[in-house]
């Protein structure tokens, strides 16, 4: 099982120099610990600071060496055109091989301040799958639909094909990853057992499709703690301020061992990369769980 990070990219700050700061101390911590991957999320028009990935994770690649790393990009919200521009320009700067994460986006607000809605969002997500893929391929591309494009090219291109992988948890959109990605990312929510049954469900989607599955990815937040009972603090802190809206059961805090044990339950499930979150935001703690992880990465690969 492979182990990759996603940087948290919303911080309340009165110094957005610092929290910047902070997001390339982590990168630095996590290639430190050999982590597998390095990713950021995608988010617009929000009322906490939010960084945004590409003019960041551009900074942050000089911190990273040649492991993947990618962005999230909620297609529906972004002109394909520019979305390719951004990809073939950090995947010049990338060490590594790119990966482009995407999903269809939340939040009737958030696409009221881009300029679009919600209802149309399968549709746009596909267009502008199709529309990404073709300019990064080389082509030039003209469309209509939820897109309008008219004899667009792009370069840079990756000097090598991006991976796509489609965040998904409704079984329409699991049925959509098995159908045009390379591979499927679970949502942090999922207890185990929806893990399981989601897990399953794209390696049926697959079949029907006449397709092997790709990557079987999940998205965690994560604490690894000192100890067990430094773990159980940070823990029951979250808890109690209801963190995200998730189960408790979906968060994993503990020590290496502990760790270890929970994340090794999704591999027998089938996982192949778990995509970590931290739980806390207080820089030392976040650097201490991220050396940790090393071990955790360690005992993993030899499990």
């Amino acid at each position: 099982m492979r182990i990759g990070i996603s940087l948290t990219s919303s911080h309340n700050t009165t110094d957005p120099r610092e929290v910047a700061r902070w997001m390339i101390e982590r990168t630095a911590a996590a290639r430190q610990s050999g982590l597998d991957s390095l990713f950021l999320g995608d988010h617009h028009a929000m009322s906490a600071p939010y960084y945004q990935n590409t003019p960041m994770l551009g900074r942050l690649l000089a911190e990273w060496g040649d492991a993947p790393a990618g962005c999230l990009f909620l297609l529906p919200l972004w002109n394909p055109v520019l979305v390719a521009e951004q990809i073939g320009t950090l995947a010049a700067i990338a060490q590594g091989r790119f990966i482009m994460q995407c999903g269809l986006g939340y939040g009737e607000e958030q696409f009221a301040a881009m300029g679009t809605t919600m209802k149309t969002r399968p549709s746009a997500f596909e267009q502008s799958l199709d529309i990404v893929r073709r300019l990064l391929a080389g082509e030039t591309v003209s469309a209509s639909g939820r897109f309008s494009v008219t004899r667009a090219s792009v370069a840079p291109r990756p000097a090598e094909p991006v991976e796509v992988w489609i965040g998904a948890g409704a079984a329409p959109a699991i049925d959509r990853a098995a159908r045009l990605g390379d591979g499927w990312l679970g949502s942090p929510g999922l207890t185990l057992e929806q893990a399981r049954a989601q897990a399953a469900l794209y390696r049926e989607r697959c079949a029907a499709h006449g397709r092997a599955p790709g990557v079987i990815a999940l998205r965690r937040d994560i604490y690894v703690g000192e100890s067990a009972a430094d773990a159980a603090a940070v823990l029951s802190k979250v808890i109690t301020r209801g963190y995200r809206g998730m189960a408790a059961e979906a968060l994993v805090a503990g020590s290496i061992d502990e760790v270890v044990e929970r994340f090794a339950a999704f591999a027998r499930l089938g996982y192949s990369e778990i995509v970590v979150r931290h739980l806390t935001n207080e820089q030392p703690r976040v650097l201490g769980s991220l050396a940790r992880l090393e071990k955790v990465r360690a005992a993993l690969a030899t499990a």
